[in-house]
């Protein structure tokens, strides 16, 4: 960790007065400070000095911050940028954070949090030049760009440069296909500042051991990961869990705790299955990520928080805004930088060193004289099945080989294809069907199409689920609890779709009444 004396920082602003007031505050902290009023004047500085950081007011008489934050990039210098927005400008906050700002400030600055985020920027080992692996014409490219443009022909970025060794979680991540080396490129570039990261993929897909490997070559790399599975939690404890709360909060509150935002302090938080948080906890958590502080349970006061925010979710957040299940300014401010994992149907090409890792692992646990194979029928097999539960399913069809194969090597029949879903050709997304997979339908079935499209798609469905919820409710003799269990769905989730569909349950049984505003709710 390095002291405050070491690093040399630049401040631009063309208001003399926040100018001084910024440099002077960086002064008492031990910081080296120039100041400039305009992005030219700022652009010579940095043509005759390399500094820590660079902290930019948004708007500046010749250009913005965004212009000189450009010319950095192109350059291929390594300062970090820091930039200060108008307050409540939440779009100048995400096109910096997409430009390759490291962090944002928003005006009014407090002081406190100007000097957490400027301690996080330079924090930890002196920031280095890029590295020279990268290719001219990428340096001149904006991080939107080469976040947007796949490389024809991916090279694995060098991504150690903040760990000493290989990371735990970015070894786990294993595959030489274009698909996973595109994901290990992104995690190399997102790493490098505070944007919020949306990990966006199939169950099984490996959201959370994506996330871990942003920590871990980030230099938030000394800091804790807190993974939070926020479908996991119920509603009325969410509050309590996110936030903390102090003795007597509540009935069997008897002394204080953390939560995870205290928890992931100067670390990440990964919030999992982000698109489960119900509305009301989704504002409390958009407030905690814009003001960058949270309020205990129990207390009148706000206290700070460093916190990178990582996100997942197996649902298309887009749409759940349309379907007004997400609010569309927290999905905003998460989905900064996306990232989309590919499933293990897509990249199938890394199925023989994904199985034979498993395979290595299952070995080591239980401790077995010699690590199992694959016969090349059994990998002959797999490649031919679509794995609709991912790396997940591939890791429980090899343990379930394993236990049951009386030999080292495991044959095709090891794998219990045989009642396996439909499975799909590497070359192609039409199903198919394998000879130890159940027979297609007669080329002469097809289905009917002579029933009447409906006008309203989303009403006739929504009609379909009121009356499935209707006669699940009656029944489980309207038990709530039962009857979305029935169905696949937990008690705050069959609350939700009841309100959702205007069911409500009285003395006198099922009735349909008013319907659930999602937006109102969330007020």
């Amino acid at each position: 960790m390095t002291t405050p004396a070491s690093h040399r920082l630049l401040v631009v602003d063309d208001e003399p007065d926040l100018r001084t007031l910024y440099e002077l505050t960086l002064l008492r902290e031990g910081y080296t400070v120039d100041t400039a009023g305009s992005v030219d004047d700022a652009w010579q500085h940095l043509s005759q000095q390399r500094y820590s950081a660079v902290i930019t007011d948004m708007r500046l008489p010749d250009g913005t911050g965004l212009d000189l934050l450009k010319r950095i990039e192109a350059s291929g210098r390594a300062e970090r940028a820091i930039v200060i927005t108008a307050y409540g400008s939440a779009e100048n906050a995400v096109t910096a954070l997409k430009a390759g700002a490291y962090d944002y400030l928003t005006k009014p600055v407090d002081l406190k949090q100007f000097r957490a985020v400027v301690m996080s920027a330079v924090g930890g080992a002196p920031i280095a030049e890029r590295s020279t692996a990268v290719s001219s014409s990428a340096a001149a490219a904006s991080v939107t760009d080469k976040l947007a443009t796949p490389h024809a022909a991916p090279v694995r970025a060098p991504i150690h440069r903040n760990t000493p060794s290989t990371s735990s979680a970015l070894a786990r991540l294993t595959g030489t296909s274009p698909a996973i080396e595109q994901v290990r490129s992104l995690i190399d570039k997102v790493a490098r500042s505070m944007a919020p990261v949306l990990l966006w993929g199939e169950s099984g897909t490996g959201k959370e051991l994506v996330a871990r490997a942003i920590h871990d070559v980030s230099a938030r790399t000394k800091g804790p990961f807190i993974a939070v599975n926020c479908g996991a939690i119920p509603e009325h404890l969410l509050e309590a869990e996110f936030f903390g709360y102090r003795k007597g909060a509540f009935t069997g509150a008897t002394e204080d705790r953390e939560g995870f935002f205290q928890a992931a302090q100067s670390g990440t938080l990964f919030l999992d299955e982000i698109g489960d948080l119900p509305l009301s906890m989704q504002s409390k958590l958009l407030r905690a990520i814009q003001e960058r502080a949270i309020r205990p349970v129990g207390t009148t006061n706000e206290m700070p928080v460093d916190v990178r925010i990582i996100s997942a979710s197996h649902k298309d957040l887009g749409q759940e805004v349309q379907n007004n299940r997400f609010r569309q300014d927290l999905y905003y401010r998460l989905n900064v930088i996306q990232i989309s994992l590919p499933p293990l149907r897509e990249r199938l090409a890394d199925l023989p060193q994904l199985s034979q890792r498993i395979l290595d692992k299952i070995a080591h646990e239980s401790q077995l004289p010699q690590t199992a194979t694959l016969s090349p029928a059994a990998l002959e097999a797999m490649a031919q099945y679509g794995f609709p539960g991912n790396v997940r399913e591939l890791e429980n069809m090899l343990q379930r080989a394993v236990a049951l194969s009386n030999q080292s090597q495991i044959e095709p029949e090891d794998l219990g294809l045989a009642c396996a879903e439909p499975v799909f050709s590497p070359t192609t997304t039409e199903p198919q069907w394998s000879d130890t997979v159940r027979q297609p339908l007669p080329a002469s079935h097809t289905p009917a199409t002579s029933a009447e499209l409906p006008h309203d798609l989303a009403g006739h469905l929504d009609q379909i689920e009121r009356d499935i919820l209707i006669r699940a409710l009656e029944k489980h003799r309207l038990n709530r609890t039962a009857a979305g269990a029935s169905l696949g769905l937990s008690l705050r989730q069959m609350r939700y779709r009841m309100a959702r569909l205007g069911v409500h349950v009285t003395d006198q049984g099922v009735v349909l009444g008013e319907r659930f505003d999602p937006e109102q709710d969330a007020e």
